[in-house]
């Protein structure tokens, strides 16, 4: 039996909906199990009653109403205990939950569909009334399930019941999904509990990637230019789609065939060189503050959508470059020493640069900042081969990485897009005016740009020198 309703709980029965939630617990776990137990209207009405009877059998001398009121309390206090005891995931009737995730991971504000299942461990009569007397509620991040919540469609049978829904992630990062809650009655209606079943599912949430054009007009003049082997990789045999400026006789007619578009062998391409896209985290707020759950400042809630389509720039510039058939890899702040191994191919290359972006966050202050950067340039200094084209997303940097990225910029192609805050054309004495002077001084291609850009408008005004 299935059906949709609002958000909320999701009964085993009729409606199905599904709400969000977390509540930290602490204490012996048959402790919490026995606090979570409240009873019902029936079982408090019979509670009163039992009580009332008690007394009054005490004040008139009356045994017997004595004794029918005690065992009406002690109805509800058996129905209490018994409750608070049982583990829906051990014994005879042992409950057990699966939960997949399509696709997974999710990309950020695209849908994913998920389904869940609990079901009965074994097929005996204790799990299918258990069953059948269970409602469900599961618990998303906000994250994940928006401010509107989860809409839910349930499916009950004898052994299990199935939950489908979808989820939208509104932010990049790595979520919680579940346990899963559930809401049982005793077999009398006299006590309600509710307990957690089947563990968390993380769900990682990739960012949001655009399509670059990287056969540039300067892309072309500086592949031209390139002098040296191309850097060797385990996955240099792969085909890649056909773009435009690709030689016409590096087709792969047989692979074409299968794929129904135009292939080319990446192995043959002429002057494919690694990209490394270098991101400064100090585009990214500061870390939420784990004691208190909120930002440490509240210019950092202003920067949580700048910061992101920072995010989503560099993973486009990586993705968009792994497409066309060069090896890249993205490189975070404070990623070093040691050095961020390329990526190759654009179904394989494409996951492992999405997920390297998944638990990025900013640094706690300036300091982890300036540190994180001088590392990850030394790191790249020491591990770059000259044919290598470096793309970095930055922020306005102190003197010293600056000294760093200047040794960077004479060894080989560099450019870099400085997220500057305020007017970009300023070129007034600020920290972004003195970063861009100094990186060009060093031979960079840079351009800046306001935080919040758009990643395509921002690849134009790098890709083409616009400043």
């Amino acid at each position: 039996m299935s059906g949709d309703d609002e958000p909320g709980a999701v009964p085993a029965a009729s409606d199905g909906r599904a709400g969000q939630g977390r509540a930290k617990e602490t204490g012996h776990p048959a402790l919490r199990r026995l606090v979570r137990v409240r009873p019902t209207r029936r079982g408090l009405a019979l509670l009163v009653a039992g009580l009332v009877l008690a007394t009054v059998g005490v004040l008139l001398d009356l045994p017997d109403v004595v004794g029918l009121g005690a065992a009406a309390v002690l109805a509800v206090l058996l129905a209490w205990v018994l409750m608070g005891v049982q583990r829906l995931d051990a014994g005879r009737g042992a409950l057990v939950v699966t939960r997949e995730l399509t696709p997974n991971p999710v990309v950020r504000d695209q849908t994913a569909d998920v389904r869940l299942v609990v079901g009965a461990r074994a097929r005996t009569g204790a799990a299918y009334e258990r069953l059948a007397r269970l409602r469900l509620s599961e618990q998303a991040a906000h994250e994940l399930a928006g401010p509107r919540g989860i809409r839910a469609r349930v499916t009950a049978h004898a052994d299990r019941i199935a939950v489908s829904y979808a989820l939208t992630p509104a932010r990049r990062g790595r979520w919680a999904l579940g346990p899963l809650l559930t809401t049982r009655t005793d077999v009398f209606g006299l006590v309600r509990t509710t307990q957690p079943l089947g563990a968390a599912t993380r769900v990682a949430v990739w960012p949001r990637t655009v399509a670059l054009p990287t056969r540039t007009r300067v892309l072309g003049d500086v592949e031209r230019a390139a002098t040296g082997a191309r850097l060797a990789s385990t996955d240099d045999s792969v085909l890649r789609e056909y773009v435009s400026g690709d030689d016409p006789r590096r087709v792969h007619w047989a692979g074409s065939a299968r794929q129904g578009r135009l292939m080319v062998r990446a192995d043959e391409s002429a002057g494919v060189r690694p990209v490394t896209v270098l991101f400064d985290r100090s585009l990214l707020p500061p870390p939420v503050d784990p004691r208190t759950g909120v930002w440490p400042s509240t210019r950092g809630a202003r920067t949580l959508a700048e910061g992101e389509l920072a995010v989503e720039f560099a993973a486009s510039v990586a993705t968009s470059f792994l497409d066309a058939g060069h090896p890249a890899r993205l490189v975070p702040s404070g990623s070093g020493p040691a050095p961020v191994p390329f990526a190759a191919g654009a179904r394989t290359g494409r996951a492992t640069v999405l997920d390297q972006t998944v638990d990025l966050r900013g640094h706690r202050g300036a300091a982890d900042a300036e540190r994180a950067v001088l590392q990850s340039v030394r790191a790249l200094r020491a591990s770059r081969s000259l044919e290598e084209i470096v793309v970095a997303v930055l922020g306005p940097q102190p003197e010293t990485p600056l000294r760093e990225m200047a040794e960077l910029g004479v060894e080989g192609t560099c450019w870099a897009l400085v997220v500057a805050p305020g007017d970009p054309r300023d070129d007034g004495p600020t920290p972004a005016a003195d970063t861009v002077g100094a990186l060009r001084a060093a031979g960079w291609r840079v351009a800046t740009c306001r935080p919040g850009t758009a990643p395509d408008h921002a690849w134009a005004l790098l890709a083409e020198g616009a400043a």
